[in-house]
């Protein structure tokens, strides 16, 4: 039997997983036998669940694995289809991960327990909602403890959040950078005069600030402030409030390029429903072969993400613009859809390795290979507008799906023309002929279709 424990998962002393033979489990250790069993005991487990807010998980014999003294329990959880990372997801999405995080936690109380860490790498999304996946996260309650978690889930939800909905959106962005959450007196400096008279930011971002500064220049560790004495109503009272200044944070969309999109296409009708047609039969061709997965690149606001999720696809909907990837999410929440999960992504700058040893969060190429990939009306922002030759583009396709539906742009086409419109044209390998030449290289064409009324080329191609 082939196991071994993701690189990801090594800062808990509780347990940790692993991936055995392709899924992922999770063992929990001796030490966190106490609190495992108060979970599953204290109708905690059940509650969650049942509400759809932790992953379920089935208990596995552990003599069914290598010998292991520190083993506890071995649990085979419901698998994710995908994992992401906060700094990919839109607002609404962070936005919804730090109110369920506070939700769990407020439901924990009532049944004896507590979150030990308020980290929004605990959160995935799955069926097109948020669900906490760390099922080790939780500890007995003990009347008068502090949560040791406040200072985590403010760096992880309340900053980034308050930040975009207070100053720019790109600064979501800054959570690549701070895997451990936004530092409060970084967002604290970040965040304009107005917040402070805006109490819930006032206590929990500019004052919680000024009060880590303070016990670091008095030299008091984190483990004596730690030790103030808090009841469980004020504790309550604590969450409460987080959740409220939360659910207050409103994201007004700033114009962005690709946020109305589609109210800005050279499209006519006619042309948009063939290009729907020709895509809808390239993906029935492709589930024909039982394909299960797509990555739509420069998806906008799903539009053709829906056409594939239509057809039974889970679908990675990806876009570089945190306006349309925002609406996106939001539409999937309003219609409770389950297929589609949107996330920002530039292919130009993917998500890079993070972390320990670069391996604790995993870049955008280690995490999965997707069945198809739909790249539509984007190949010559890349080429264009990024420099990108045809035949690294072509390398780069081929190394992230098996196979592929792309659009070919020429530069007659209008839209070429406006990025054209300010810069020297210096692509002179940007054609038709030597986009099909370079993508023989590392595709065979299964099929190209002419899109009606328009200089547009649509093809599905496979992998050599």
């Amino acid at each position: 039997m082939s196991t071994h424990q993701l690189s990801a998962s090594f800062r808990d002393p509780s347990g940790f997983l692993f991936n055995d033979n392709g899924k992922i489990l999770r063992q929990v250790n001796l030490s966190y036998r106490e609190h495992y069993d108060k979970l599953m005991a204290s109708g905690l487990y059940d509650s969650l669940t049942n509400k759809g807010w932790l992953v379920a998980h089935e208990e596995l014999p552990a003599d069914n694995f290598p010998a292991d003294q520190s083993c506890y329990k071995i649990l085979l959880p419901e698998q994710i289809p995908y994992i992401s990372y906060p700094y990919e997801w839109c607002f609404s999405q962070l936005q919804d991960a730090a109110i369920l995080t506070l939700d769990i936690q407020l439901e924990a109380l009532k049944h004896g327990m507590v979150l030990k860490d308020g980290s929004a790498y605990n959160v995935q999304f799955s069926k097109g909602k948020p669900v906490f996946i760390d099922t080790l996260s939780f500890e007995t309650y003990r009347e008068g403890e502090p949560w040791i978690a406040y200072r985590q889930y403010c760096q992880h939800f309340l900053a980034p959040l308050a930040l975009i909905a207070q100053c720019d959106y790109r600064l979501l962005h800054l959570l690549r950078a701070n895997i451990d959450g936004i530092p409060l007196d970084l967002a604290s400096k970040l965040l304009p005069i107005k917040t402070w008279f805006s109490y819930s930011l006032l206590a929990h971002i500019h004052l919680h600030a000024k009060s880590q500064k303070r016990f670091e220049d008095s030299a008091r560790s984190a483990a004596t402030a730690n030790r103030v004495k808090i009841s469980r109503v004020r504790l309550e009272g604590l969450v409460v409030s987080l959740l409220s200044s939360v659910k207050s944070l409103q994201w007004k969309y700033a114009d962005t390029e690709w946020g109305g999109y589609y109210a800005d296409t050279n499209y006519v009708d006619e042309s948009m429903r063939h290009k729907e047609e020709v895509v809808a039969n390239f993906l029935d061709s492709c589930r024909s072969k039982g394909n299960n997965t797509v990555a739509d690149f420069g998806a906008n606001t799903g539009k053709f993400s829906r056409l594939a999720a239509d057809r039974g696809f889970f679908v990675l909907s990806h876009d570089v613009d945190e306006v349309a990837v925002d609406k996106n999410y939001r539409e999937i929440s309003a219609s409770s859809e389950e297929l589609i999960l949107p996330l920002i992504l530039d292919l130009t700058n993917p998500s890079p390795a993070l972390g320990w040893a670069n391996k604790e969060r995993s870049s955008f190429i280690e995490r999965q290979r997707v069945d198809v990939g739909m790249a539509l009306a984007i190949i010559h922002h890349i080429a264009i507008s990024n420099n990108v030759p045809l035949d690294s583009i072509a390398q780069l396709f081929a190394t992230i799906c098996r196979s592929l539906i792309i659009e070919f742009v020429p530069k007659s086409d209008s839209q070429v023309n406006r990025l054209l419109a300010t810069r020297a044209d210096v692509f002179p390998n940007y054609n038709q002929e030597d986009f099909e030449t370079t993508f023989q290289h590392y595709f065979r064409t299964i099929e190209a279709v002419p899109v009606k009324n328009s200089e547009r080329t649509l093809y599905l191609m496979e992998v050599i």
